[in-house]
């Protein structure tokens, strides 16, 4: 994998990853920036929560299951002081579709969390603590 960050002005960059797609980096007023874009710890905790996600749709689709939705909200907490690195992390998985078994999407979560995505398994190796759980709406 590669990417390439570039700076614009002041704390704005454009990232542009190997694969040819462009995301805009900025900070806060406070910090010289424009808020013309994400910041990069809220690009990590996409990451995550895209990683997880597409885990969680996979296992699901090849389990048969007739999802029609998922939707992850990522939530973390960072430490008071310099680096401010993540210190937890939780994932909540919200999946909607018809006969889905509560207990195939616990299975599905669990796998992401343990094999399978590599973002979360590696900030959980590195000293997040990462936690997951979901629910299941019946459409």
């Amino acid at each position: 994998m590669q990417a390439t960050v570039k700076w614009v002005d002041g704390v704005m960059f454009v990232g542009e990853s190997g694969s040819g797609h462009a995301v805009v980096m900025d900070g806060p007023p406070d910090h010289g920036g424009r808020n013309m874009g994400f910041r990069p710890m809220e690009m990590l905790l996409l990451g995550v929560g895209g990683c997880s996600s597409f885990d969680v749709v996979q296992i699901l689709q090849k389990s048969r299951q007739q999802i029609m939705d998922c939707v992850t909200t990522v939530t973390a907490e960072r430490v008071d002081a310099v680096p401010s690195v993540f210190s937890k992390i939780h994932l909540h998985f919200v999946v909607s579709g018809r006969d889905l078994k509560a207990s195939v999407v616990e299975r599905a979560v669990q796998l992401s969390a343990e094999k399978y995505c590599s973002a979360s398994i590696m900030l959980g190796n590195a000293g997040v603590e990462i936690t997951h759980d979901f629910e299941v709406i019946e459409v």
